[in-house]
């Protein structure tokens, strides 16, 4: 941990704080040291993070050194300033999470202004902070009813791409389970000459990135691409990163390529509260990295190991093991329930591993161990998809952008040792059709 190297182990927290070097970088998102931090608390009465945040932006991006913002302030503050003061989603309001889940299920606002409005919002207009969270809530709990707010999404969300430093785009268009063809690939790389794409890049998640493209060309790129969005913009299901598996490796022993895809089309519309990427190994080797995913499958023989909670972000966490099942069906059931529950649950723009960590493992297996309840988790999940789905083309279409939306699949029916039609064929036979 920043600052902490200098002192031994052994050293009470406060003291390895009081140790830190004034210029040592608490916030490496935005270079906020130390000493700003400290002279923010002592001279601007800043008593709380979100004081602190505002003042110094440390812990403003990616909220990793939140912990040290904290450690600081409570070291630093005078007597009774760093008591703990509770703090709302936002300055717009004093309520956390829970209290406004609750209170829109027992009043059942449908509008993000109606919830500003019925639970008195300091900022009749809200922030960029909470606008984005309550249109995720609102259609977390009402789906098929709420209406997507597109204003209320983020500019990446808005635009379908990545915003750069540089002001320009990047483009991902979504390749499921990280398996392509050489036509799909000449059509990318005639896109990438025709808008005079400066850089084409591989990214982490088996995809590629098309990088430097300018905003006006969006919609016209994306038409040509004709291809689904990877949503590498997204709070929702990134990527299904996948190894070979048992179609070409010696050390297969399931097919990771065909659940990885399986898993990516099932679930690639679905709104979640953060990013959310999942990874598929054939074997426990492991070569797809599936125990630092939110969702990660690792292949054994005769059977899948389910793993939650990982992240190889900024504070790398590996996986806890959920479970161990038999199916390829209950693997898809069990990834639907996770997710669902994890949706209905977690804290807007908290990962995976930070929820793990807060709630801890327990009662996510106690919520999907009873397989009615497993099965109405998924179900939502499945509700919820669906009408990203049409969403997703309305904001398209409102943005003018001509990208394709994915087609539609049927709705896997589980049913204990029975697989859907779909994929009782192998998949060497669906590899050599695609190839042929």
């Amino acid at each position: 941990m920043l600052g902490f190297g200098a002192v031994g182990t052994a050293a009470s927290p406060e003291t390895r704080f009081e140790a830190m070097a004034e210029d040592e970088i608490v916030c490496g998102c935005n270079g906020v040291p130390k000493g700003a931090i400290v002279d923010a608390i002592r001279t601007k009465g800043c008593a709380t993070v979100n004081a602190i945040k505002g003042c110094t932006k440390a812990s403003a991006s990616c909220g990793g050194c939140k912990p040290l913002v904290e450690g600081l302030l409570k070291v630093y503050a005078d007597g009774d300033a760093a008591e703990a003061v509770k703090e709302g989603i936002c300055g717009c309001t004093p309520l956390g999470r829970d209290e406004i889940v609750a209170e829109i299920k027992r009043m059942r606002p449908k509008t993000i202004k109606e919830v500003m409005s019925v639970l008195e919002w300091r900022n009749e207009e809200g922030c960029s902070k909470c606008r984005p969270s309550l249109n995720y809530y609102l259609g977390m709990l009402w789906p098929g009813e709420y209406e997507d707010v597109k204003e209320s999404r983020f500019t990446n969300e808005r635009d379908h791409a990545n915003i750069q430093k540089d002001g320009t785009y990047s483009v991902v268009p979504r390749i499921y389970g990280g398996v392509t063809s050489p036509a799909e690939l000449k059509k990318i790389a005639e896109v990438a000459e025709r808008f005079d794409v400066p850089m084409v890049k591989f990214t982490g998640g088996q995809r590629l990135d098309l990088l430097g493209v300018k905003k006006e060309d969006l919609p016209l790129m994306w038409e040509a691409l004709d291809m689904p969005s990877g949503h590498a913009y997204g709070k929702m299901l990134r990527t299904v990163k996948t190894c070979v598996g048992s179609t070409f490796c010696r050390f297969g022993t399931q097919d990771s390529i065909g659940m990885g895809i399986r898993l990516e089309k099932e679930f690639e519309r679905l709104n979640t509260p953060a990013k959310v990427k999942l990874a598929v190994s054939g074997c426990p080797r492991n070569s797809a990295e599936a125990t630092i995913k939110d969702f990660g499958v690792v292949a054994i023989d005769g059977g899948w190991e389910l793993h939650v909670g990982g992240n190889g972000g900024v504070h790398v966490r590996a996986t806890d093991l959920l479970c161990v099942v038999k199916t390829e069906d209950e693997v898809v059931e069990y990834a639907g329930a996770f997710l669902q529950y994890y949706r209905e649950n977690a804290n807007w723009n908290e990962r995976t591993s930070n929820w793990i960590e807060r709630v801890g493992l327990e009662p996510v297996k106690r919520a999907l161990e009873i397989a009615e309840e497993r099965a109405t988790l998924f179900a939502g999940a499945a509700r919820d998809d669906a009408g990203a789905d049409q969403r997703d083309v309305g904001r398209l279409c409102a943005g003018g952008q001509g990208c394709r939306p994915a087609e539609r699949r049927r709705s896997v029916r589980l049913r204990p040792g029975r697989r859907s039609r779909s994929w009782n064929v192998g998949w060497r036979a669906r590899w050599r059709a695609r190839w042929a």
